[in-house]
């Protein structure tokens, strides 16, 4: 499996100066949403593959993304340039949830509100008429945790994929820097390492190829579109 990795773009709270005007689950910027339609571009040309790697085959077989706002907004235009139908994976939302201090339990975006904003958008069973969050903040170990089984799930995949006789599928994700940062220090055996982050910029890409011998880092943070 050829695996992709892109951070939203630049959210509401991203461009905050002051935090006490924080939401909980903040929409795209103006430069947020160009910034998607980059990386939108970006991915259709094929820039996020080598030159010999861009033989006629779909620059991503399947697309997911989170059930957060601006993940679903940054995921949009990549799947209008590409032709496919993003699909919505819970377990890929940014560490901490949906949560803001003070407002009691937030349950995120309804299976309708996601429906009626983002049409086309392939829905889990677990985003429901009330929300996807099952409320408050959650802890930054289990974020890790998450981290990990979203990792296993992936290599696994790609074992499966790997005895197929198939070329290696390439799988894009929309997630979040904090979340990112987690993942790719569990595809890397780095966890616990609570005093190492990988950073990555909105919109950023990283690389990894996986399969039945393990993991190889192909490139992180590309933001050359930018």
């Amino acid at each position: 499996m050829d695996l992709f990795l892109i951070r939203h773009g630049e959210s509401y709270n991203n461009a905050l100066e002051d935090g006490s005007r924080r939401v909980s689950d903040p929409p795209l910027t103006g430069l947020g949403e160009e910034q998607a339609e980059r990386v939108a571009s970006h991915l259709a040309r094929c820039g996020h593959l080598d030159p010999a790697e861009r033989d006629g085959r779909p620059a991503l077989d399947s697309l997911y993304c989170s059930a957060m706002r601006r993940a679903l907004q940054t995921a949009q235009p990549i799947a209008a340039a590409l032709g496919i139908a993003p699909e919505v994976w819970i377990d890929i939302h940014e560490v901490g949830g949906i949560w803001l201090e003070g407002k009691g339990d937030l349950h995120g975006m309804t299976r309708d509100e996601i429906r009626n904003d983002f049409p086309g958008v392939g829905l889990p069973e677990g985003v429901g008429e009330q929300g996807w969050w099952p409320g408050g903040q959650e802890p930054k170990h289990a974020g890790r945790g998450r981290a990990i089984a979203v990792a296993q799930e992936l290599q696994e995949r790609a074992r499966r994929g790997s005895g197929s006789g198939e070329p290696p599928e390439r799988l894009g994700i929309v997630t979040h820097g904090d979340f990112m940062s987690g993942l790719v220090k569990a595809l890397t055996d780095q966890l616990p390492s609570l005093g190492l982050s990988y950073s990555h910029q909105n919109t950023a890409i990283t690389r990894f190829r996986l399969g039945p011998d393990g993991c190889v880092v192909r490139y992180l943070n590309r933001c050359e579109h930018l």
